[in-house]
C-alpha cells in the first residue's frame, strides 16, 4: 500500500491554562520526524462540542448537531489518531469523553496511541481510554508516552516548567515504541479496509 497514514494529535483538554500544548508539539515533533506517516493536529478547543444529546449513537441515527456533524467529519478523515491524555480524577477529560461520545462510526477500526500524563503518567486516564476505543471498535497499541512523577513535576507550569526536551530522553524509546505500532496497526487496518472495498 502506497499511501501514508493520515494521523490526528489529538489534544484532549481544553482549560486555558492547559499543559497540553507542551507534549501535544513535542510528539508531533516526533511523528513529523518520520517519513511513514502524514500527521495533523486536531484541537478541542476548536470543536466547541455540545454535551451528547442526541437520540444514539451516529452508528444508528444522523447527529443533529451541527458541531457533531462537522467533529465527525474531521476525525473520519484519519487513518489514526494520538491522544494527548491528561488525567482528571484517575480519569480521561470530560472534554474529551463527549469528543468520544459525539462519533461512532468515524473512530472504528482505527488505531490510536497516546501521550499521557500526570503524576502517575496519565496510567489510569489511559486505561480509561483505551476502554472507550475497544468499545468504539478502535485497536490500542501496547506502547504509549507516560510524562509522570519527577518529569512531570520538572516540566509542568505547576512545577518547574522546564522544557520538555530536557527530559526527552526518558520518552523517546516509547515514543518510537507507540509510533511504530501505530504506523503498523494503521497500514494493517487501511489495508484491510480496501480488501473489503
Amino acid at each position: 500500500m502506497a499511501l501514508k497514514p493520515k494521523i490526528a494529535v489529538v489534544i484532549g483538554s481544553t482549560r486555558r491554562t492547559r499543559f497540553a500544548d507542551k507534549p501535544a508539539q513535542w510528539m508531533l515533533r516526533q511523528a513529523r520526524s518520520r517519513d511513514d506517516i502524514d500527521v495533523e493536529v486536531v484541537d478541542l478547543r476548536d470543536h466547541p462540542l455540545p454535551f451528547f444529546d442526541e437520540v444514539a449513537s451516529n452508528a444508528w441515527a444522523p447527529s443533529q448537531s451541527p458541531e457533531a456533524v462537522r467533529w465527525q467529519e474531521t476525525v473520519g478523515r484519519y487513518d489514526g489518531y494520538i491522544f494527548v491524555v491528561s488525567e482528571y480524577n484517575h480519569s480521561i477529560t470530560g472534554v474529551l469523553k463527549n469528543a468520544l461520545d459525539q462519533a461512532y462510526v468515524e473512530w472504528g477500526r482505527k488505531p490510536f496511541t497516546a501521550i499521557a500524563y500526570g503524576s502517575m503518567g496519565g496510567s489510569r486516564a489511559l486505561e480509561h481510554l483505551r476502554g472507550i476505543g475497544v468499545e468504539l471498535q478502535m485497536v490500542s497499541t501496547h506502547a504509549a508516552v507516560h510524562i509522570g512523577g519527577a518529569d512531570f513535576f520538572a516540566v509542568s507550569p505547576m512545577g518547574g516548567n522546564k522544557p520538555i526536551e530536557e527530559f526527552e530522553a526518558n520518552f523517546l524509546p516509547s515514543a518510537k515504541a507507540a509510533l511504530d505500532e501505530l504506523v503498523w496497526w494503521a497500514k494493517a487496518t487501511m489495508a484491510a479496509k480496501a480488501a473489503e472495498a
